[in-house]
C-alpha cells in the first residue's frame, strides 16, 4: 500500500478518534456536572475545546524532545538519574533510603 494512502487513513482514524472523544465528553459533561455541581450544559463544540484546552494544561502543546531524548524520553531520563544515584549509594545507605520510602509511603500491614 502506498504511504499516501497510509497516511490518509491514520489521519482520518485520528480525525475520527478526536470527534468521538468529543461526543463522549460532550455526553458524560451535560449528564453529570449540571447534576452534580449546578454546572452549565455545553455544547459539542465546547466539549471539544474543553479537550484541547485540557490537551495543552497537562500535555503541553508541542511534540518535542524538550532536551530529553523525545517521546519518554523525560521518564527515560529521570529513571536513568534515579538509578546512576542509587548504585552510588552504599548497601547501608541503600537499606536506609528503603527504610525511609516504605516509612513514608507504605501502610502499616505492608512494612513487613
Amino acid at each position: 500500500m502506498k504511504r499516501g494512502a497510509i497516511f490518509l487513513k491514520c489521519l482520518v482514524a485520528v480525525l475520527v478518534a478526536i470527534f468521538i472523544f468529543a461526543w463522549i465528553t460532550y455526553l458524560l459533561w451535560n449528564w453529570l456536572v449540571p447534576v452534580l455541581f449546578n454546572g452549565p450544559v455545553i455544547s459539542y463544540w465546547q466539549a471539544l475545546g474543553l479537550l484541547v484546552l485540557t490537551k495543552i494544561l497537562f500535555f503541553g502543546l508541542g511534540g518535542g524532545n524538550h532536551g530529553c531524548g523525545g517521546r519518554g524520553g523525560h521518564h527515560r531520563y529521570w529513571k536513568q538519574r534515579f538509578y546512576e544515584k542509587m548504585s552510588s549509594l552504599t548497601a547501608e545507605e541503600r537499606e536506609a533510603f528503603k527504610k525511609k520510602m516504605r516509612e513514608k509511603w507504605c501502610s502499616p500491614s505492608d512494612k513487613g
